[in-house]
Order: C-alpha cells, then sequence, then structure tokens
C-alpha cells in the first residue's frame, strides 16, 4: 500500500479559526462540493463528506458499491497520514468512520443503511462549521429516506474536535436520532453482530487491537477500545482509541473486530434486539475518537482519558464513596 497523505483540494467557501495552545484549530466549509475539514496549523485533521460522494469509476457496477454521504473520510494521523478507507475494493460500501445500521425496519419490511441498501442518509439543512476556543466543530441534519423517498428519521449530529495530550486529537460524537413516522426499528446484522458507529481503517500492518469494558456492577464500569498499526510509508505508527459514554442506553454496547480488515466498532443496541425509534424521544449515542501518534496509549491513560470524557452531565463517573453510603 502506498503512502497515503491527507490533502485538501478543494476552493475555501468559509474559514474560520480558533487559537489553542496545542496549535491553531480552523474550519474549512465548501458548501457546493458538499465538504467540511478541520485543520490544525494548517494540517487536514479529518473531512466531513455531507454531500453525495460518487462512486469510482473503478468500481462502477460492482455489488454494493453506492454513492454515499453523512461520514467522515480523510481521519488522519497527527503526522497527516490518511487512517480510514473508503470504497475499498473487499467491502465497497465500507466508508471511514460511519453511523449507520444493517437492518432499519419499517412496515414489516427491512433495507440497509449500513450497505446503502434501500435506505440513505441525506442532507436536510445547510451544515453549520465554527471553530472557537480551540474547538472546531461541525453540526448537520441528515434525514433518512426509505427508497430514497420517504423520510423516516431525522438524524442530527455534532462532532467536535479538540487537541489531546501531545500531538493527539479528540473527535466528539453527538448522535440524535428522531422517528418522522410510526414503527422504526433498527437493529444490528443478524440482530447480534455489527452495527452502530462503524471505524474502518487502514491500520493492518503491526497491528493490535484491544478492547476492555468492566464486569457489570462495577462503578464507574469503563468501556473502551484502541487499534494501532502503521501505514505503509509512514515514520511512525498510529492509533484511534474509542470511548463510549456511560450515558448512552444499552451501556455497554459490545465490541466487534474484524482484524484481517482493520475494523473495530462499539456495537447498538443490545444482542438480539430491535430497537424501536421514537418521534417524542430522540435516541441519543455519544463517543468519542481519540487519534494519536505512535503505539497508542497505556492503559492508565486510557482509564483517565474515559474518566476525563464521562465526566459531564448524565455521563457522569459515579463517586464510589458516596455510592457506598
Amino acid at each position: 500500500m502506498p503512502r497515503i497523505a491527507c490533502v485538501a483540494h478543494f476552493v475555501l467557501a468559509v474559514t474560520v479559526c480558533a487559537s489553542a495552545a496545542a496549535g491553531t484549530i480552523s474550519v474549512r466549509h465548501d458548501e457546493p462540493a458538499g465538504r467540511v475539514e478541520v485543520l490544525r496549523d494548517g494540517k487536514v485533521l479529518l473531512r466531513y463528506n455531507f454531500k453525495t460522494v460518487p462512486v469510482p469509476a473503478a468500481l462502477k457496477g460492482r455489488k454494493y458499491a453506492e454513492p454515499r454521504s453523512n461520514y467522515l473520510h480523510p481521519l488522519c494521523s497527527p503526522d497527516g497520514e490518511c487512517l480510514t478507507r473508503d470504497f475499498p475494493s473487499d467491502h465497497p460500501h465500507h466508508r471511514g468512520v460511519y453511523w449507520a445500521w444493517p437492518e432499519v425496519y419499517y412496515k414489516g419490511k427491512v433495507r440497509d443503511l449500513h450497505a446503502l441498501q434501500g435506505v440513505f442518509a441525506r442532507p436536510k439543512k445547510p451544515i453549520a462549521a465554527s471553530a472557537e476556543y480551540g474547538v472546531g466543530t461541525i453540526e448537520a441534519v441528515n434525514v433518512w429516506k426509505w427508497d430514497d423517498a420517504k423520510p423516516i428519521v431525522r438524524e442530527r449530529a455534532r462532532i467536535e474536535v479538540r487537541p489531546a495530550e501531545g500531538d493527539g486529537y479528540f473527535v466528539d460524537f453527538t448522535f440524535r436520532f428522531e422517528a418522522i413516522v410510526e414503527g422504526v426499528l433498527i437493529a444490528r446484522r443478524g440482530q447480534r453482530a455489527y452495527g452502530g458507529l462503524n471505524l474502518r481503517t487502514v491500520l493492518v500492518d503491526d497491528q493490535r487491537i484491544t478492547e476492555h469494558t468492566d464486569p457489570a456492577g462495577t462503578a464507574p464500569r469503563r468501556s473502551y477500545a484502541q487499534i494501532t498499526g502503521v501505514v505503509k510509508g509512514a515514520q511512525r505508527p498510529a492509533a484511534i482509541a474509542i470511548f463510549q459514554h456511560a450515558g448512552n442506553p444499552r451501556y455497554p454496547g459490545d465490541w466487534v473486530k474484524y482484524p484481517k480488515i482493520a475494523w473495530l466498532q462499539p456495537t447498538f443496541p443490545a444482542s438480539g434486539e430491535k430497537y424501536p425509534l421514537s418521534k417524542s424521544k430522540p435516541l441519543v449515542l455519544r463517543y468519542r475518537l481519540w487519534v494519536q501518534a505512535g503505539t497508542g496509549a497505556s492503559d492508565k491513560e486510557l482509564i483517565r482519558a474515559w474518566d476525563a470524557y464521562n465526566s459531564t452531565a448524565d455521563g457522569k463517573v459515579p463517586d464510589k464513596k458516596k455510592e457506598k453510603q
């Protein structure tokens, strides 16, 4: 695999900046092209594709090679290496970092948002992009369309990018899914395999995947995982850690990994479940990525990072002393 560098190739429509101790975070929003990039000191960290990305010529006609939108690619290492894959020949529907379910039920039928079969997420409103106080923020509203026609789910995604210790950075996701019609359910593949926040990477060489979920009854009950590896041609390894937010329903989700294709994800919903989406109470899911250069964080560092992420709002880390009282 040749070295892949993350480089911007489009005319800027909007540029806004904010200073941070670990560098200057900026956001570049190209509305006509349908993408937003978050940068640090002028170097691309990630791109959110909110409009349709066409199928590459080499894959046209292949099963599951479908135009796609509403995903992150590239996601880059602090050294500028592209860590994600889009339109891989083995699974043409895979697309960097994306949130989708292989089973979406409506009126007794099932479609596949994960593999882009019969239901699609389409942009609804103009993207909001800003950089303030050292944080780059992207906000998007998409609508899931049954047979690419009937709106069935309204999705709101908030993506926040901020510097982390050293030269790494965090990517925080907050997703809200609200049914537009009655009777929409989502599930994992076969209601037991993959589904939810999906991460397809290029970290195959010298790969190491670790996952950790505390036993039930542990307080706090932490759940995190990490994939490390080398992008060919890179000067050093890279790592991506994933943290589940304790405020998520059905927490903690199962971890699913496929090392041969450098795939790692926290799943939702629970195994064996078809989860109903509500018109009155949105499903809210939150996750954090920690993108790092090098061989990845130690277990102590991952524990500390999970605690920091979960020490807010409805995912606040429980106080062990208070629990014993």
